[in-house]
């Protein structure tokens, strides 16, 4: 096949039939369509990850409890993730994964141009990682001052420890980034099994390493298990990369194209990017000066709120990012509105009863999780804090990603990026004003202050660019699932009512109270979007059925 130069914007190389337009829109309106696999695929994945997560947390839990040591390592295990999420975490949604689509959408000899786009991210990607990788090395003390300043004052060891920690987990950078670029390479195609599988794989290297090394080389032994995780998902993606016929070969052609487009699109992301990023560093710097466990009570607090928001956020709106890339491309407005529409209503059937069980069985939850070992009763009462503010921050969060891809789909990177520059500001505001009173309590309110603001800004202006329908049809569908989460947490505090003070103080007493309180709810839930006929909720029951 010949090879050919892909034009300044890939996205009109070819113009749509009518039919075709017919064909995408149709494919959006089927209530079977394939962002409901692929999301379900995500998902599946995103269970196997959240729950090797929390066996992960769990384990290091146990192992160090809410210690200093484990702060340090949050903050050195925060350095390799802010890169990623700087250089390819925001360019996979928002200049990646849409180039990458539009031009396997072209198909037949087309194929040969997206194998050559492939190794070119590749060889790109691969010589920028490997220099930042040596960067992080050499400025592993200066980084360490930077975002744990607080140490210094408390434990001037802390801060050592986290240099080294720094640099053990440097070459992580290198893994998760070419991690990154497989996976935008494989949604391009369609192929969403093998990232989901390695999403859940990353965290067995924790898993594995903790336990095995912890009594040699202490907190390090999460370090290892970083690097081990890292290196396992991208050896699996590019396994799977390969089996789809493109080439790992890597290829330095610095003038390609698509490069240049891929560069535009990301730019105002990056610059969106740097300020987030600031404000993760404002959050480690202010919360390591609020006390030595501060950081390891809002990591675990975390954990807990983004295991709805991975399972069921992160998971639509990937699948759905693809599919409004090509509806975009060809110029299929109602599918594309379509798309997202549907994607908002089932992220908000999903995650409300999601948010409504955490809030009120938190404890519970956060004891049998983490409350073993070293943690401590102490250390759940304050995770479980955190944990009741950052729900609120979770419902305005999982309804901001799917907006946010919108935007990306078709290929606006701007205004996200500005809408969270102004975002930041928020942060910023109610940060300096609640710390005082509040403590780490305070940085957790204006983290969810940041959230709500960028949810509530980006849902007006998708009213204005996408269309007002689908929005007014989310408000329509708000109302019954409004009354089965009221619903749903009568029914939780009912049966925990009962259920409380019959069950044993241990942990079986723990998982009797979800499981029966947390039962009932989800039955109540359901049972009323069932009589208020929710479409999308007798969708998921069908599918439900089916897979029974």
């Amino acid at each position: 096949m010949m090879r050919m130069e892909l034009p300044d914007d890939p996205s009109r190389a070819l113009e749509p039939s009518d039919l075709e337009i017919a064909e995408l829109e149709a494919a959006a309106l089927a209530p079977n369509g394939g962002m409901a696999r692929n999301a379900g695929l995500l998902a599946m994945g995103s269970v196997g990850s959240r729950v090797l997560g929390l066996v992960r947390e769990s384990i290091i839990a146990a192992a160090f409890g809410a210690s200093g040591q484990v702060s340090a390592y949050r903050v050195a295990a925060q350095v390799p993730t802010l890169v990623y999420d700087l250089l390819v975490g925001g360019m996979l949604s928002a200049a990646l994964v849409p180039v990458l689509s539009q031009t396997a959408a072209q198909g037949g000899s087309h194929r040969t141009e997206f194998t050559r786009l492939s190794r070119t991210l590749l060889g790109v990607f691969g010589a920028v990682l490997l220099v930042l990788t040596i960067l992080l090395f050499a400025l592993a003390p200066m980084l360490a001052r930077l975002l744990a300043a607080g140490f210094g004052a408390s434990n001037p060891e802390l801060l050592t420890l986290t240099a080294g920690l720094i640099r053990l987990m440097a070459p992580a950078v290198w893994f998760f980034g070419l991690a990154g670029l497989l996976t935008a390479i494989l949604y391009a195609l369609q192929r969403f099994t093998f990232p989901a599988l390695a999403v859940a794989i990353f965290n067995l290297g924790v898993v594995i390493s903790v336990p095995l090394l912890a009594g040699r080389i202490g907190i390090g032994a999460a370090a290892v298990g970083v690097l081990l995780g890292s290196l396992a998902q991208m050896s699996i993606m590019a396994w799977d990369v390969r089996r789809a016929g493109v080439s790992l070969l890597p290829r330095f052609e610095w003038q390609h194209p698509a490069l240049r487009r891929i560069l535009r699109l990301y730019l105002p992301i990056a610059a969106g990017m740097l300020v987030a990023l600031f404000q993760v560093g404002l959050d480690r710097r202010l919360a390591s000066g609020t006390g030595e466990q501060s950081i390891a009570w809002m990591a675990a607090a975390t954990t807990l709120q983004q295991m709805p928001l991975g399972l069921i956020s992160v998971a639509i709106s990937l699948a759905a990012l693809p599919t409004l890339s090509r509806h975009f491309a060809a110029h299929a407005e109602a599918a594309f509105a379509t798309t997202l529409g549907r994607g908002l209503r089932f992220v908000l059937l999903l995650i409300l009863p999601a948010a409504v069980g955490l809030a009120l069985l938190a404890t519970p939850v956060t004891r049998i999780l983490f409350q073993r070992g070293a943690f401590t009763a102490t250390d759940t009462s304050a995770v479980v804090a955190a944990l009741h503010i950052y729900l609120v921050g979770m419902l305005f969060a999982a309804v901001d990603f799917p907006l946010n891809f919108a935007f990306y789909a078709r290929n606006n990177t701007l205004l996200p990026a500005l809408v969270g520059v102004a975002s930041v500001g928020v942060y910023v505001l109610v940060a300096f004003a609640l710390l005082q009173p509040l403590g780490f309590r305070g940085l957790v309110w204006a983290d969810t202050a940041k959230q709500a603001a960028h949810a509530v800004i980006m849902l007006i202006f998708t009213a204005r660019v996408v269309g007002s329908p689908s929005t007014r049809a989310l408000v329509a569908r708000l109302g019954p699932l409004l009354l089965g989460a009221g619903a749903m947490a009568l029914a939780i505090a009912g049966v925990d009512a009962i259920v409380r003070p019959l069950a044993p103080l241990s942990t079986l007493g723990d998982l009797l109270r979800v499981v029966l309180a947390g039962g009932a709810g989800i039955a109540v839930y359901a049972v009323v979007l069932r009589l208020c006929h929710v479409e999308e909720a007798e969708q998921v029951l069908r599918r439900l059925r089916i897979r029974i």
